[in-house]
């Protein structure tokens, strides 16, 4: 086979650091905008995204040349820095140290774009802990599964 075919779909999932709830609806937009902004250098194509005061889904099509672990790591600290130099928060704005990054099938995509456009309807009902914690049972995520 002469060609490589790689097409990766991830719905990454991080929250603020102390899952502080300072991502408020006023900022909200920019914030995410800095994300899209972050995966476009990255050249990772964005499908979804949407979140809550304390924490980020999204869903992307991860760049072949690049692994999960230095997207998120550019990700969450380009956009850390540029929230800061921006002066969008008056606190220093950080995310937590880790993040949950699941591969989605072509059959599941559209599930976890409506998952991701409905969170504010999912969190009437349960916290970004117990919601995090459903993730992780539902990808059988297990201790050996963990990186870093």
């Amino acid at each position: 086979m002469a060609h490589s075919y790689v097409k990766i779909w991830i719905h990454a999932v991080f929250g603020t650091k102390n899952r502080k709830s300072i991502i408020v609806p006023t900022l909200k937009k920019q914030v995410h905008q800095i994300i899209v902004d972050e995966l476009k250098g990255l050249n990772c194509s964005l499908l979804a995204i949407n979140g809550m005061p304390n924490h980020v889904h999204i869903l992307f099509l991860l760049n072949s040349q690049k692994n999960i672990a230095e997207v998120m790591k550019q990700l969450k600290g380009g956009n850390s820095y540029r929230i800061n130099q921006q002066g969008l928060i008056k606190d220093k704005f950080a995310w937590q140290v880790g993040y949950g990054a699941f591969s989605v099938s072509e059959l599941g995509i559209e599930k976890v774009k409506e998952y991701i456009k409905n969170q504010e309807i999912h969190h009437q009902k349960l916290t970004f802990q117990e919601e995090y914690e459903r993730l992780i049972a539902l990808h059988h995520v297990s201790e050996n599964s963990k990186n870093g």
